[in-house]
């Protein structure tokens, strides 16, 4: 399985560094930012697994950026843990009301930081067993059959994987590199246009009922949506 991004946003750059090291050693990729203007632009782009969040940011607050990711169908279903000071329960109900998925406050341990990561990222995957349905298109992982408008259709292994991921992460656009990178893996050398290939071939499948689900976004990647 592809490595877990996470986007760290601290404008403290020890704090930064630490976290980093901490998650590396742990088999996460690390992007950072250090305001909320720069972790929104890096979301959009890379649509990173989980965000780990300083509640205090400069401008924008981390507590108001987590309160618009959530408002936008693209980047709400980005997990995010929120990092604060504040210990008042107040503080708290303030950080999980704001759309956080969890919260962990400072000091903490890299063990109980690792710890709550790991259950956040656990409780935002799908069932692995789960039917998985947009529009059309009905995808049974048990089986690992598709069905189109009811119709049991044929479909290569790699265009399945492909199905699966798109269908399991709806709305949000992913770029060429990225989907190489969730659907192949990061280890795998292939060129960016290998992606063009196999949408099209999957756009064969889906059919004309469903064809139109695979979205091409200008100048972005590619998204599965029903709207």
């Amino acid at each position: 399985m592809p490595e877990r991004q996470i986007l760290i946003v601290d404008d403290e750059a020890p704090i930064r560094e630490l976290l980093v090291d901490t998650l590396q050693a742990a088999g996460y990729q690390c992007l950072c930012a250090e305001n909320s203007q720069q972790a929104h632009a890096l979301v959009v782009d890379h649509q990173p697994d989980l965000l780990l969040l300083d509640w205090m940011l400069p401008g924008i607050s981390g507590l108001e950026l987590a309160r618009r990711l959530k408002r936008d169908a693209s980047t709400r279903d980005i997990p995010l843990l929120m990092l604060t000071a504040k210990h008042a329960e107040d503080s708290k109900v303030a950080a999980l009301e704001s759309g956080a998925d969890d919260y962990i406050c400072k000091p903490f341990s890299p063990r109980e930081l690792l710890a709550r990561i790991k259950a956040v990222l656990r409780r935002s995957l799908p069932d692995e067993q789960a039917m998985l349905e947009i529009g059309a298109v009905r995808l049974e992982p048990s089986s690992a059959r598709v069905f189109i408008g009811g119709e049991n259709v044929a479909i290569a292994p790699t265009e399945y994987r492909l199905l699966r991921f798109f269908i399991s992460h709806p709305e949000r656009v992913y770029s060429r590199s990225q989907l190489l990178d969730q659907v192949w893996g990061a280890n795998q050398y292939l060129e960016e246009r290998t992606i063009d290939v196999h949408i099209r071939r999957l756009r064969k499948v889906l059919g004309e009922r469903a064809a139109h689900l695979l979205q091409t976004v200008r100048g972005s990647g590619y998204r599965f949506s029903d709207k």
